[in-house]
């Protein structure tokens, strides 16, 4: 639906369409966020690290627009993974949205050594059957451990949200979820804005007469992923949406593939990332540390 604009949808394992093109809430405000959403962006990504799903829920309703014509992506956070625990999550999340259900639910971070995502899975499951949530999903997730879900749960995840940009191509995650019928969704897209700096895509972006940006997500289109950006002003987000009047060819998308290096993950690694605190008493923590490192 709606093919080559930023209202493009893609169907899911489970027949939902979801718009291809999204926004990335983190570091943000209502305002812009809300503007995105009547520039055209349907696909609202948020999370309960955050701390801003009540700023989402309320930039949706000053929209103007229906709640079905949003798609509202939260995540359940390190902390409430376990059966019950994300049961009372979910219900945290549905408050703070105030909204009677969520478009997409996924797990943020697998957690490994916990190991609770199956409990939590199992969680997500219920909730998707009572019609709570349209979809469920994960995020940060290597097939093996989609593979526990797929072995010992009943639903397989629709969609594995992943840092995925040119320097960090996760491709045997993607190609692992194309086989599976599992969408991948990319975070961290523009790679927190290093693209503009790489010669190689400045090279490509003068063939096209496009910015490194714009060659970028034209890039993650073609190769079919849902895309994620971030940004706090308008001019960015309808620059970096203007990707429709052209075409990267099979050479530029090669080159652009043959970028990407183990060493260019610029997040942290979901094997060994089990933080407990939210984002924001993260922030407070590290800005207490400097503060007292500064007093030295």
């Amino acid at each position: 639906m709606w093919e080559g604009t930023i209202r493009e949808t893609v169907r899911l394992n489970n027949g939902v369409e979801m718009p291809r093109f999204g926004f990335g809430t983190v570091f943000t405000n209502k305002d812009i966020i809300r503007w995105a959403i009547q520039y055209g962006l349907r696909n609202i990504d948020t999370a309960t690290d955050y701390d801003n799903e009540d700023m989402v829920g309320q930039a949706v309703k000053e929209s103007g627009l229906k709640r079905e014509e949003v798609f509202i992506t939260t995540k359940v956070w390190n902390s409430s993974q376990g059966y019950e625990k994300t049961l009372a999550a979910f219900e945290y999340s549905l408050k703070q949205l105030d909204t009677d259900y969520v478009d997409l639910y996924l797990i943020h971070w697998p957690c490994p050594d916990n190991d609770l995502y199956i409990d939590t899975w199992k969680a997500m499951e219920k909730l998707y059957k009572d019609g709570r949530i349209r979809a469920i999903g994960v995020s940060n997730f290597y097939p093996e451990w989609i593979e526990r879900i797929k072995n010992e749960c009943e639903i397989l995840p629709a969609i594995d949200q992943v840092e995925y940009h040119p320097f960090y191509q996760q491709r045997v995650i993607k190609e692992y979820c194309d086989r599976e019928g599992i969408q991948m969704e990319a975070f961290s897209p523009l790679c927190q804005g290093k693209v503009e700096d790489s010669f190689v895509l400045k090279k490509i972006a003068a063939k096209y007469g496009k910015t490194c940006s714009q060659v970028t997500l034209r890039f993650l289109y073609q190769e079919n992923i849902v895309i994620m950006p971030r940004s706090t002003k308008e001019w960015r987000i309808k620059q970096n949406f203007d990707i429709f009047d052209f075409s990267l060819d099979d050479e530029d998308m090669e080159i652009i593939r043959s970028l990407s290096t183990p060493q260019g993950r610029i997040n942290m690694d979901p094997y060994t990332f089990h933080e407990q605190k939210n984002l924001k008493d993260q922030i407070k923590e590290r800005e207490e540390r400097e503060k007292q490192q500064n007093n030295q």
